[in-house]
């Protein structure tokens, strides 16, 4: 009896050990390609808030956050012909279903160029749409819901169910992604007016 229960841990054993080395293989060969497409996506991302840019360059460490709920993970300076476009920040809170991200665009002109959520943990259905192209906050003007920040003023005040429309029964990742929205604008708009539209 005991030398079944034996060979029967030592059977387990060998399995979980296959189990693990293949699941640390899988892991190894699509981490790459995860990278890959998280920056294939934050560079469509980038050049869809700036399509005039003729490139970005980091300014991540010169960037904070005013929020501590809010974090910045990189900052990116568009750049033209004659100078600056705006900013971009990727900033990440809390949401509903865990960590979102977005990346919020802002001009000179203390105005919202607009927003993009990048990665989104919520209720599929429900705030998912945050993230879903075809899902519009007012469907008459096929607005989505980031895309109703586009020339957004930062002196607006940024209140779901006020000025900003919230997601049908998620108001709860409406408010967390308006407030990554607004603290990475004012960072934004901060820091471009500290540097002087360079």
């Amino acid at each position: 009896m005991i030398k079944q229960f034996a060979k029967l841990g030592l059977i387990l054993a060998a399995f979980s050990a296959v189990a693990c080395v293949g699941l640390a293989f899988v892991n190894g060969a699509t981490e790459a390609q995860i990278a890959a497409n998280a920056s294939k996506q934050l560079n469509e991302s980038l050049t869809g808030l700036f399509p005039a840019a003729s490139g970005f360059e980091d300014v991540s460490a010169t960037v904070s956050s005013p929020d501590p709920a809010v974090k910045f993970d990189a900052a990116y300076l568009a750049k033209g012909g004659s100078g600056s476009l705006g900013l971009a920040v990727k900033a990440s809170g809390n949401s509903y279903g865990g960590v979102a991200i977005v990346l919020v665009g802002v001009g000179k002109d203390r105005r919202l160029v607009g927003a993009r959520v990048l990665d989104n943990k919520d209720t599929p259905g429900l705030g998912a749409n945050a993230a879903v192209p075809t899902y519009f906050v007012d469907k008459s003007s096929k607005t989505t819901f980031p895309g109703q920040f586009a020339g957004k003023s930062l002196g607006d005040a940024f209140e779901v169910k006020k000025d900003v429309v919230a997601i049908t029964a998620s108001t709860i990742t409406s408010k967390a992604i308006t407030k990554i929205i607004k603290a990475a604008g004012d960072a934004g708009s901060a820091w471009l007016a500290a540097a002087g539209g360079n």
